[in-house]
C-alpha cells in the first residue's frame, strides 16, 4: 500500500508530511519511495544493466538515457554486479538476482527503501554480504523498512522492530527488548516457553 501496489481501504499514508492518497505507483516512486520483491521480478528480456538503467531513467526526473546508463553502472558497482552487467537475469544466480532487485530500487535514489524478505533463499555467507550491503544503503542516508524472518539479520540491522502474529501487533520497540518479550518468544518458538532460560536462548540465537 505504501508503494502504491494496493489501494488502502482506510486510513492514510503520508510521506515527508505529504499524503500519497490517489497517487499511482510510479508517482509514489518519484516521491522517493522504492521497494523490492521477495521473489525477484526483473525484466527477463533485458540485460542486468538495462534493468537498472530503466529505473534510473524513469525514476529520476531529467536523466537522459545515457545518463541513466551511467547511473546504472554506479549501482551495479555498489551491489557487486558490474561483471554481470551484460548478462540476462535468468543467467545469474538467486543471490545476484536479489542484489539486482536492490540495484534497481536504488537507481531511483529513494529516501525510503522497502525490502520484502530480501534474504530469503540465501546461504549464510550470502546473508552476511546482504547485511553488509543493507548497512551501506543506510549509511548513504536512506531509511529502510524491511520484512524479514532471519533473526540475526533483524538484530544486526534494525533500530526498531514490530512483530506481528496472525495480523495482530505483538510488540514494537527496540530490537533486543522486543525479542525478549515472552509473547514474541512464544509466537516464534510455537510453544509457551516463558522462562528466562528460553528467552536467553532466543536472544543468543538471534545474535548468532
Amino acid at each position: 500500500m505504501v508503494s502504491g501496489h494496493f489501494a488502502p481501504s482506510g486510513g492514510q499514508v503520508r510521506f515527508e508530511g505529504r499524503s500519497l492518497e490517489g497517487l499511482d505507483a510510479h508517482q509514489i516512486a518519484r516521491r522517493g519511495i522504492a521497494r523490492t520483491y521477495q521473489i525477484p521480478r526483473p525484466f527477463a528480456q533485458m540485460t542486468v544493466l538495462q534493468n537498472v538503467a530503466l529505473v534510473a531513467h524513469f525514476g529520476s526526473a531529467g536523466l537522459t538515457q545515457h545518463q541513466a546508463e551511467q547511473e546504472a553502472w554506479t549501482w551495479l558497482a555498489f551491489t557487486g554486479l558490474k561483471d554481470k552487467a551484460h548478462s540476462r537475469p535468468d543467467d545469474i544466480n538467486l543471490h545476484q538476482r536479489k542484489f539486482l532487485e536492490l540495484a534497481r530500487a536504488l537507481a531511483a535514489r529513494p529516501r525510503l527503501v522497502l525490502l520484502d524478505e530480501v534474504l530469503s533463499g540465501l546461504t549464510p555467507g550470502e546473508i552476511n554480504e546482504a547485511i553488509a550491503l543493507i548497512r551501506k544503503i543506510r549509511e548513504r542516508g536512506s531509511t529502510i523498512v524491511f520484512v524479514e524472518h532471519v533473526m540475526r539479520a533483524v538484530m544486526a540491522l534494525a533500530d526498531r522492530v514490530a512483530v506481528f502474529d496472525q495480523d495482530r501487533l505483538l510488540a514494537i520497540g527496540e530490537a533486543r527488548q522486543v525479542m525478549s518479550d515472552p509473547e514474541v518468544i512464544t509466537a516464534y518458538l510455537g510453544t509457551a516457553i516463558l522462562d528466562t532460560g528460553a528467552a536467553r536462548a532466543t536472544q543468543e540465537a538471534a545474535r548468532a
